[in-house]
């Protein structure tokens, strides 16, 4: 099941209720902003390969849990909601959860659409008798022209953990991030605000509340043994994901956690 949110300014963002993941993003006069592979599995229950899919309670294999933990595989209920330009998704512990992690929580997520906008907040409550920790993300897929061509801006200076080549200490030297091959890469303590500039258009990424970023690309020879990242995909996306990695959460009894991912087009940015 999909739920469309669509604007009187012609924005429109669809909601997929498995995982409740956003799978299109298109702003207002402005053409789709997130890539969904056109091999990604359909399947109740698997993982789409795109679009944003909600990491949670564990990020990659970085614990004992299956790699991104189970958030984006779950069918999200979906609440009823005042506002034409806001959808709100939860998911609660239920037995498939509990059998890997021994955790009472209720998860909510809201999409809210405007213009040239898009906000993705995710708030986690502990409604069990222990604390608990957790990492987590937004692993957002974003559509660009050519991956060679796009430059992320506002990372230097910001340390960093090269998962490709399993270095934990690196510092981001480049005032310009350029991508060329495989890319996997956690940012800790990173700006709130990240830019991705394309030829036509540049896209301002805000955090609020995500202390991390990732971003993440498989290159050519890893994109080859993804069977649902359709040919040539990597040529096509890039994840800039907000993320809560190197210090997990420790979430006490009856606590909420919140944070967001806000994408703002701005089309006017000169050419690179």
């Amino acid at each position: 099941m999909i739920t469309t949110l669509r604007t009187a300014d012609g924005a429109q963002v669809q909601i997929a209720h498995n995982g409740a993941q956003v799978i299109s993003w298109i702003p207002a006069n402005q053409p789709e902003q997130l890539f969904l592979s056109k091999t990604s599995s359909s399947d109740a229950g698997a993982a789409l390969r795109g679009g944003v899919p909600v990491i949670f309670p564990q990020f990659a294999s970085l614990g004992l849990l299956p790699k991104h933990g189970f958030a984006r595989t779950q069918l999200w209920h979906k609440r009823a909601s005042d506002h034409p330009d806001r959808a709100v998704f939860e998911l609660r512990d239920n037995e498939i959860t509990r059998a890997i992690w021994p955790h009472a929580f209720w998860a909510e997520l809201t999409v809210t659409l405007s213009g040239a906008e898009l906000e993705i907040e995710l708030a986690i409550h502990n409604t069990g008798n222990t604390e608990f920790s957790f990492t987590c993300a937004l692993h957002t897929y974003l559509r660009v022209e050519h991956i060679e061509q796009v430059r992320v801006i506002g990372l230097q200076g910001t340390h960093y953990r090269d998962s490709v080549i399993g270095v934990e200490n690196c510092v981001e030297m480049d005032e310009v991030l350029t991508i060329h091959g495989q890319v996997d890469r956690i940012y800790m303590n990173a700006p709130t605000r990240l830019d991705v500039q394309q030829a036509r258009q540049r896209l301002a990424v805000f955090s609020n509340g995500f202390a991390d970023a990732v971003v993440w690309n498989p290159g050519a020879e890893l994109g080859r043994t993804l069977a649902d990242l359709e040919p040539n995909g990597y040529e096509r996306m890039l994840c800039v994901e907000a993320a809560a990695i190197a210090e997990p959460i420790c979430l006490p009894i009856d606590a909420t956690w919140r944070a967001s991912q806000r994408l703002v087009v701005q089309p006017s940015a000169r050419s690179i």
